[in-house]
């Protein structure tokens, strides 16, 4: 896995984690749809009943796989950070971090950090070189 790849895990993590809360809000606002019926007429509520129960556990099991990956998005975003720490430029370190942890675009990290996009996408490289290196020696160390 490239020094990129591995970065990026954060960003698509994230990514599922706002997919997934939508899902929930969805859910949620489909159990907040139950309507009562008023007239003479009994009416059999079994159906509904069974669809709000089915709603209601499908939203539980969506909540749940939520705090799931949210929890792993914690875990692999103090990885990450973990990683970040151990290289040594700090203006490496710092694009790194608003990157791949803050998830800002080219454009807002050029403006804090007041360099020209073009430079940017050279520190950035050069930082990701940096990374690779780390990830390498890591791997090497593991097998030994």
């Amino acid at each position: 896995m490239t020094a990129k790849e591995y970065l990026g895990q954060a960003y698509l993590l994230d990514k599922r984690i706002n997919s997934k809360l939508e899902q929930v809000e969805k859910l949620r606002s489909l159990t907040r749809k139950v309507t009562i019926a008023f007239g003479e007429a009994p009416v059999s509520h079994t159906r509904n009943t069974s669809s709000l129960q089915d709603t209601i556990i499908r939203l539980m099991e969506a909540e749940k796989e939520l705090s799931e990956a949210i929890e792993t998005l914690v875990d692999l975003k103090r990885e990450i950070h973990r990683t970040l720490q151990g290289v040594t430029n700090p203006q490496y370190q710092l694009l790194l971090e608003l990157r791949y942890l803050c998830f800002k675009d080219w454009d807002e990290i050029s403006r804090e950090l007041e360099l020209e996009d073009r430079y940017v996408f050279k520190v950035h490289g050069r930082a990701l070189a940096d990374v690779n290196i780390m990830l390498n020696s890591k791997k090497d160390s593991k097998r030994h």
